[in-house]
């Protein structure tokens, strides 16, 4: 499957659940790779806060995220509709410090989303393919969410609120393509106990009885009754026998079931990767969902960095060692990548056969032989070199210098008879001649050093 932004940009309006204040959002398409991003354009420098787990302060009636003081309240009904329309990469400006509640639900964001339409890009969709049970689970409450193996992206949701009004639910959506139909109407609800504490504390100055649905859970008192009607600006209200205040009518029977099933897909886009697994949610809430978010990134993270790149050595190679060296100006015995196997605008992927006849080997350990380590980072540079080389003319007239080394870390031991593959990625466009790259070396399907490197190219004098 290939990524996917929308084709144009798309503006809602409407009223934020918290601040009351009027906002506009406008949805915008973005470059591959780029995932879901927040854009505060009512700020200095109309900072950007990427949705991610690692930015989540609060998780007090929804999901706040905040990076260096930029605060983005309730994110999950916006990024629920960005997973169920299957959008990869959108930034999401707003003039407020939240997205407008609309009536409660991902449906608004959904119908603009498909007003615009969608437009396939060149990058594949990353895929977290679920191999083993995730779990995680909050002790003090007793939710739980985990995560198995499936051949789609399924998500069921277990809630049981212990109250007669509304007791136990479950909700269940079996494949994302159903989203649209089955939960993006699924609108948010509060407990009149909940609602009374909120309003004495300032907050949801935007709730009116559009936009959330209100089980009552205990008597009304009449003064209870007439701060509701002066909250909500209405000249009567009534519960209705289903326990539901005013007259709303429940889209679904099981409708929050659903909205705690829409939640559950908001809040995991902050894992920053699709998934491929079924998600059981036994009492779903922000908290706990974003706690199992956070794991679930740090997993992928680690998974990522060790997932072993898969290159077919009996294929000959884009580049041998002739043609690295009428690029290169390094010769043996310090010229230290045999082959390259992939060379694009973006990243190189070389190679190196590690063997006993090496010069190093003589003085470096001798009784037990170990590749030094910075002769690794030289050989992932020189890597490097041939895709910094590679945008001039002329590469025979240009030397290559390091310039800084980050974050340089060795994980396993590099021996005689080894086969090392160097993959080396830009972080950010080649300018000026100045190439920062992430460098990985593998060898017998384990990662065995990274870096962040970043080398200059000079003209020969």
């Amino acid at each position: 499957m290939k990524q996917r932004t929308i084709k144009k940009e798309v503006i809602l309006k409407g009223v934020g659940l918290h601040t009351g204040a009027e906002v506009t959002m406008k949805f915008v398409p973005a470059p591959e790779n780029h995932g879901y991003a927040f854009k505060r354009i009512d700020l200095e420098g109309e900072p950007i806060v990427e949705a991610d787990a690692n930015y989540v302060v609060n998780t007090q009636r929804g999901t706040n995220l905040e990076k260096r003081g930029v605060k983005i309240q309730t994110s999950e009904h916006v990024l629920a509709a960005l997973v169920g329309m299957e959008i990869d990469n959108v930034l999401i400006e707003l003039n407020a410090p939240e997205p407008p509640i609309m009536d409660g639900s991902s449906k608004y964001f959904v119908e603009a989303l498909e007003i615009v339409g969608a437009v396939e890009q060149e990058a594949d969709r990353d895929e977290y393919v679920v191999k083993d049970v995730i779990s995680y689970k909050d002790e003090a409450t007793g939710s739980e969410i985990t995560v198995i193996p499936s051949d789609d992206y399924q998500v069921t949701t277990m809630v049981d609120f212990g109250t007669k009004v509304l007791g136990t639910q479950n909700a269940t959506l079996e494949k994302l393509s159903d989203f649209k139909e089955e939960i993006a109407n699924a609108r948010t609800f509060s407990f009149l106990h909940e609602l009374e504490m909120l309003l004495e504390n300032g907050l949801i100055k935007g709730g009116d009885l559009n936009n959330a649905i209100v089980y009552v859970d205990k008597e009304i008192s009449d003064e209870t009754m007439l701060k509701l009607e002066k909250a909500f600006d209405k000249k009567k209200l009534s519960v209705k026998p289903n326990g539901i205040l005013d007259n709303l009518t429940l889209h679904q029977p099981n409708e929050a079931a659903r909205h705690k099933l829409l939640d559950v897909i908001g809040d995991l886009a902050l894992a920053g990767t699709r998934i491929r697994g079924k998600v059981i949610a036994n009492k779903p809430g922000h908290y706990v969902n974003t706690q199992f978010a956070k794991k679930l990134a740090k997993i992928i993270k680690l998974e990522k960095r060790n997932r072993i790149p898969k290159y077919d050595l009996d294929q000959p190679p884009l580049m041998d060692v002739h043609k690295i060296m009428s690029m290169l100006p390094h010769r043996p015995p310090f010229l230290l990548i045999d082959r390259i196997l992939e060379l694009s605008d973006t990243h190189v992927v070389g190679m190196k056969n590690v063997t006993m006849n090496e010069p190093f080997f003589v003085g470096h350990f001798p009784g037990a032989p170990v590749m030094p380590g910075v002769l690794q980072v030289e050989a992932m540079a020189q890597t490097g070199g041939i895709l910094v080389l590679s945008t001039v003319p002329d590469p025979e007239n240009y030397l290559t210098f390091f310039m800084k080394m980050d974050n340089v870390k060795f994980k396993q031991k590099v021996l005689p008879g080894d086969t090392l593959i160097f993959h080396c990625s830009l972080i950010s466009p080649i300018r000026r001649g100045i190439c920062h790259m992430q460098a990985y070396a593998y060898a017998n399907n384990k990662l065995v050093c990274e870096a962040e490197l970043m080398a200059q190219i000079s003209k020969v004098k």
